[in-house]
């Protein structure tokens, strides 16, 4: 049974980089209407914090925890051969931390011998992270995706694509002190995150403060709170929430906001990267200067042949995205919202949610608005006949502005 998720205002334009205020942040109540929650956050691209009610009916929130802490030999039963990611938090590598794979026993073995070490500093400080569980383990019931974060293109997309091998949806799991490094989400997405057992600390920083942290070479730091920051004062005066996140909560990250996590209690967590109608344009934006940066860094080779795909091939390795799948994964949205609009298709979500009309009106208007600036820009760089043959894009955007003046009348009575 599928429930519909809609919008007042079909016509409701998204904002960036808002001027935040460092203040409490706001406590969701699981029970808000959809709306309210598109309106105040993915609108305003602010954070929030859910209650753990929201959480409450997932299965992993029963079965995974005992006593207030992992329940190490169900996790060993149900997933022990699994081999996924764990990270060094000791190790620095580059910007990050240093990764090797194990097998889920072979970790939840070190955990429990680190638990009886009292953490000690002895043995490595080891986080397991990006563990594609769903994909794994797609039948085993785990938690249901709440309705605000149900507008999910990118793993809309995925899903769809099973060739691709490849989704944003993860478990992290990992010891008291374990962390992860100061970042901004892949392609400057939208994240949630939930934990099921444990807490966390976040600072989060709106977008723009980060360029106070740079550095002369405009490197950002690894560590916000490391003692060379703090000497320098670098941070104290800068906008940031400071966040403890409870057992249970769901901490909405807004798209491109940089931020830090630790884990102050063994803990383990589910987390989505995701992105829709709200934040595309961000996300396009972020793709463009990504592309720039990389035309920039490379173009004393640029008299070679093929330098223009060699382009795409180093913008795909650093933003995990280039110009030819941005183009694939907007027209594959939008071809979905024109079909819901002119042929009542439901567009279903999670199998659970369906998307109401004027929320595919609303995404359908967003695509426009990128699209357009996408055509001119590839127009720009000429890069156009690489992308499409026949004139595609423009098309598409015909076709969408045309549904628009049809439907989007009918959608305001």
């Amino acid at each position: 049974m599928t429930s519909v998720i809609e919008i007042n205002n079909a016509n409701i334009r998204p904002k960036y980089n808002n001027e935040e205020k460092t203040e409490k942040i706001f406590e969701a109540n699981h029970a808000m209407a959809y709306n309210e929650f598109f309106e105040s956050f993915l609108i305003e691209n602010k954070p929030c914090i859910f209650e753990r009610e929201a959480t409450a009916n997932w299965p992993s929130r029963r079965i995974w925890n005992v006593c207030n802490a992992p329940n190490f030999e169900l996790l060993k039963k149900c997933f022990g051969d699994c081999k996924v990611p764990v990270a060094n938090c000791n190790e620095k590598y580059f910007n990050s931390h240093h990764r090797e794979d194990m097998f889920i026993e072979s970790y939840i073995n070190y955990w429990t011998e680190y638990r009886k070490s009292d953490y000690s500093n002895k043995l490595p400080l080891l986080y397991l992270k990006d563990w594609h569980c769903v994909k794994s383990h797609s039948n085993n019931a785990i938690y249901n995706v709440p309705k605000y974060f149900a507008s999910d293109w990118l793993n809309e997309y995925y899903t769809a694509h099973q060739n691709l091998n490849d989704d944003y949806m993860f478990i992290y799991m990992g010891p008291k002190g374990s962390w992860t490094p100061f970042h901004v989400d892949v392609f400057t997405s939208y994240s949630w995150s939930a934990n099921i057992v444990g807490r966390k600390r976040w600072l989060l920083f709106p977008p723009g403060q980060e360029n106070h942290l740079r550095s002369k070479k405009g490197e950002l730091p690894y560590n916000i709170t490391s003692e060379e920051l703090n000497n320098a004062s670098k941070h104290k005066s800068l906008k940031c929430y400071d966040i403890i996140q409870e057992s249970g909560q769901i901490i909405f990250v807004p798209s491109g906001w940089h931020h830090q996590v630790w884990n102050l209690e063994d803990t383990i967590s589910i987390n989505h990267n995701w992105l829709n109608g709200c934040n595309i344009l961000n996300i396009w934006k972020s793709l463009k200067k990504a592309l720039n940066a990389v035309i920039k860094e490379i173009r004393d080779i640029k008299s070679l042949d093929g330098w223009t795909m060699d382009c795409q091939r180093v913008l795909k390795a650093d933003f995990g995205m280039n110009y030819f799948q941005f183009y694939e994964f907007l027209s594959f949205i939008a071809e979905k919202r024109l079909n819901s609009v002119i042929n009542n298709v439901p567009i279903k979500s999670f199998k659970q949610w369906n998307l109401g009309r004027k929320h595919c009106l609303f995404d359908l208007r967003q695509i426009e608005i990128v699209l357009e600036n996408f055509i001119e820009d590839s127009s720009e760089k000429e890069i156009s006949s690489m992308l499409w043959k026949n004139n595609e894009a423009q098309l598409l955007e015909n076709r969408i502005k045309s549904v628009i003046n049809q439907y989007g009348t009918k959608c305001q009575k």
